[in-house]
């Protein structure tokens, strides 16, 4: 085993998805990264079930079970009390690791002044393969300020040990956990920026689904925790926008009319030009339904 090359724990929170969590697995122990590599599987109160992968040298492979909260909030950070790596990285159990991930983001963690890499990815799910990848080589803590940047998924992320000690863990308390990985990046990049190399090295399974389809009261709920938490979003006028856009837009899917309309006033406020303000008034109007809106742009690989 090469020496100097830091220990690498990379985080599988899972609900149990045979297959799919087979292959997210196996990506991930089969980097061509030459350092040490642990994966955890952290299983999120359900019964721990062994795996039939290959664990070769220099590889290991951990199954726990969510000692945390339940939810993948708890089961992240259940894994990185687990951990015994220099590194931590997470993966989702239905996302799939291209083998040069973690040797090309280890290189960018070189530099002293990076706590943190991310990547590009590839949407591939029916009807849509779609390559995401920045065209800039640092993200800071305004740019997430001003937008949710979804090229830095949660899939895609390596960070110190000292990053995550300085950011704190995921946010058990979000409600219904929705946004926790934003969240959980603006904390991470008030400490260090987020370096990215540029290449589609992270396969998200884009199925058109979510744990959050037309859970709208939650999503309400959880953007306005998430302002109230960071007051820093006032910072920026147009991400500001962006996330009483988003609440508006639950409000009018949730048939909260009248909540919707405010909401929709204060987002022309701060930015007239906000997009979501177009999908957001035939969902007030009852010309369409929110599901069909969110559909339609999960098709194009996109969220509201």
């Amino acid at each position: 085993m090469p020496e100097n090359l830091p220990d690498v724990t990379v985080i599988v929170a899972t609900r149990d998805r045979p297959g799919l969590l087979e292959r997210a697995v196996t990506s991930i122990l089969s980097q061509d990264y030459p350092g040490h590599v642990e994966c955890i599987v952290v299983y999120d109160h359900v019964d721990v079930r062994e795996l039939d992968v290959a664990v070769g040298p220099g590889r290991s492979l951990k199954l726990i079970n969510n000692t945390h909260r339940q939810g993948l909030p708890g089961g992240r950070n259940s894994g990185a009390d687990a951990a015994t790596g220099d590194l931590l990285a997470f993966c989702d159990d239905d996302d799939i690791w291209l083998a040069a991930k973690l040797s090309r983001q280890v290189e960018l963690l070189a530099d002293p002044a990076i706590g943190a890499v991310s990547c590009g990815l590839r949407l591939r799910g029916p009807g849509i393969d779609k390559e995401r990848v920045l065209d800039r080589d640092v993200v800071t803590h305004e740019d997430f300020l001003a937008d949710r940047v979804m090229e830095v998924h949660s899939s895609t992320m390596l960070i110190r040990r000292s990053t995550w000690a300085a950011a704190g863990e995921v946010d058990e308390r979000i409600p219904g956990g929705y946004s926790e990985d934003y969240e959980w990046l603006l904390r991470v990049s008030a400490q260090t920026p987020v370096a990215v190399v540029r290449q589609a090295l992270v396969i998200v399974d884009w199925h058109g689904g979510s744990f959050y389809f037309g859970r709208w009261a939650t999503i309400v709920e959880a953007q306005r925790y998430l302002i109230a938490k960071h007051p820093e979003l006032a910072r920026s006028r147009a991400g500001l926008a962006r996330l009483r856009g988003q609440i508006a837009f639950a409000l009018a899917s949730g048939n909260r009319r009248t909540e919707a309309l405010k909401e929709l006033a204060a987002v022309v406020r701060l930015n007239p030009r906000e997009k979501r303000v177009l999908v957001t008034v035939p969902v007030v109007l009852r010309l369409v339904t929110g599901e069909r809106v969110l559909r339609m742009a999960q098709k194009r690989g996109r969220g509201i």
